[in-house]
């Protein structure tokens, strides 16, 4: 045992014959960074013989500090030390190994949306969707509350695969996305005996727009710190969703609450550009539709983006 560990001690000083850099060095798996209180400017070259490495049977001992020896003959994982050599004080930190394929299960977005409307109404309202039975319909006709207009995201999974140094990664899941266009206006959306909307009669108290996708995206991960969950990091790609259910709820004085049901033409397939923004545990993801809303056949060309908090562990 006693051979057994002088070889690993030798092993770490010994392999890849310190990698130097301004203010780390590297020995086989262990990482030497050097204190932040030594002077910048100081030389932080050591040789071999400065590091006074010794060993027992159960531990390595690095100057005045000891890594100690689990009982299964491994040295215990993210184990440091310290180093006092006349070239200053360094740390010593045992570099955990990553899996090139991580998952995160069960993510959850909650975020505010709204709608880029490039509609141009007068043509719009000779294509037979913008019902005027009781007045025509414009854009205001179609004004949110953007405060009550929501987005909420279920990712079932996201995977990371490592694509170069645990810095390049390829992210990509699946999940639902659901949009609630919280409508200010007295707008409904019907299905029967075509799909269409019009401009109702009443007003409502809660009035809006649900439609839910079941979504894939894919995306570019670059972490500029990938042995710190601290450390900041960005993703950017596209998203492919498909429309799995959409509603009109409405609740009025006259007509209590009323769901109706249907695809009211709405667009089967929502392709966005997507972005998350990530610093330590915190993450923020935008999204923004790249075809409309509406099929093409409706006039409409009404675009939703949606902003929020993504609640993840990486």
């Amino acid at each position: 045992m006693k051979k057994r560990m002088l070889i690993f001690a030798t092993f770490i000083v010994a392999t890849g014959a310190f990698a130097q850099k301004t203010d780390t060095i590297k020995a086989g798996n262990f990482v030497i960074i050097k204190d932040e209180k030594t002077a910048a400017n100081k030389d932080t070259s050591v040789t071999r013989k400065e590091l006074n490495i010794s060993s027992s049977q159960d531990t390595i001992t690095v100057g005045n500090f000891v890594i100690i020896k689990k009982d299964k003959g491994t040295f215990r994982e993210g184990a440091s030390v310290n180093i006092n050599t006349d070239k200053g004080t360094f740390k010593i930190t045992h570099r955990k190994t990553q899996s090139n394929v991580s998952t995160n299960w069960f993510i959850f977005d909650l975020g505010f949306t709204n709608v880029r409307d490039n509609t141009n109404y007068a043509v719009a309202q000779t294509m037979g969707y913008l019902n005027p039975v009781n007045g025509a319909v414009t854009q205001n006709s179609f004004a949110l509350n953007s405060g009550k207009s929501s987005n909420v995201n279920i990712w079932f999974f996201m995977q990371k695969l490592n694509i170069s140094q645990h810095i390049l990664n390829l992210k990509y899941g699946l999940g639902l996305e659901m949009y609630n266009f919280r409508y200010d206006r007295n707008i409904s959306y019907r299905n029967d005996p075509y799909p269409n909307v019009y401009n109702d009669v009443i007003s409502f108290s809660k009035n809006k727009l649900f439609a839910e996708y079941l979504t894939i995206p894919l995306m570019l991960n670059v972490n500029t710190t990938p042995h710190n969950k601290k450390g900041f990091s960005f993703s950017v790609g596209a998203s492919a969703g498909y429309l799995i259910a959409s509603k009109n709820k409405q609740i009025s004085g006259d007509r209590g609450k009323q769901k109706y049901r249907g695809t009211f033409d709405l667009q089967p397939w929502r392709f966005a550009a997507i972005t998350e923004l990530g610093l330590g545990p915190v993450r923020v993801y935008g999204s923004y539709s790249l075809n409309a809303l509406h099929k093409e056949s409706t006039g409409l060309e009404q675009f939703p983006y949606a902003v929020g908090i993504r609640f993840s562990n990486w």
